[in-house]
């Protein structure tokens, strides 16, 4: 198994195997480029977007700055915005939902590290996924940790950090972040 079937499937992984670093590199060389296009030349930073991202659907939008660690292994749904400064660290997959807002500064991070400083030193390190669902609301600077399911139509205030699953229809924030009230969206 390669490091990279290793790193998505969550397994223990070298980030510095030569494939991974190669495929960073790759990302970081489509988002500059993504950042020096105007925004007003909107087809051509979609293109690179398809070109970065692992799947994307329909009409969707970034702002610049963005920054990302592989993006192949994000997945953007329909008609889903981010705001400026999103952080995603996409060494597991990461999948976004359809219309999900996203205010300024969000982090959704997939990578982690042993807790035991003996396998912290080795210098492996693993990922778990992050699923947020349709119609979400993302709140500014909110830090979502890996493993985590945000549930559909559900609000995460801004600060919040997300350290485990959200359900769908509610309003949640703090940190830890935690559900305040259930929103009727019958």
């Amino acid at each position: 198994m390669t490091e990279k079937e290793k790193m998505i499937k969550g397994l223990h992984y070298d980030p510095l195997d030569k494939e991974l670093i190669a495929g960073r590199l790759n990302a970081r060389r489509l988002v500059r480029e993504i950042s020096e296009i105007p925004m007003n030349k909107e087809r051509q930073r979609r293109h690179l977007f398809k070109e970065l991202l692992g799947k994307t659907e329909g009409r969707f939008y970034i702002e610049n700055p963005f920054i990302c660690d592989y993006g192949y292994n994000i997945h953007w749904g329909e008609n889903s915005y981010a705001n400026f400064g999103c952080i995603i660290l996409d060494a597991a997959p990461v999948h976004i939902g359809k219309n999900v807002m996203m205010a300024p500064r969000v982090q959704i991070l997939t990578a982690t590290h042993p807790l035991e400083y003996k396998a912290r030193n080795s210098g492996t390190e693993f990922a778990k996924p992050i699923h947020i669902g349709d119609n979400v609301w993302i709140g500014g600077g909110v830090i979502i940790n890996p493993g985590v399911t945000i549930g559909n139509n559900s609000v995460i205030g801004s600060g919040s950090v997300v350290v485990k699953d959200i359900p769908e229809n509610v309003v949640a924030a703090g940190n830890p972040c935690r559900v305040l009230k259930k929103i009727d969206n019958s």
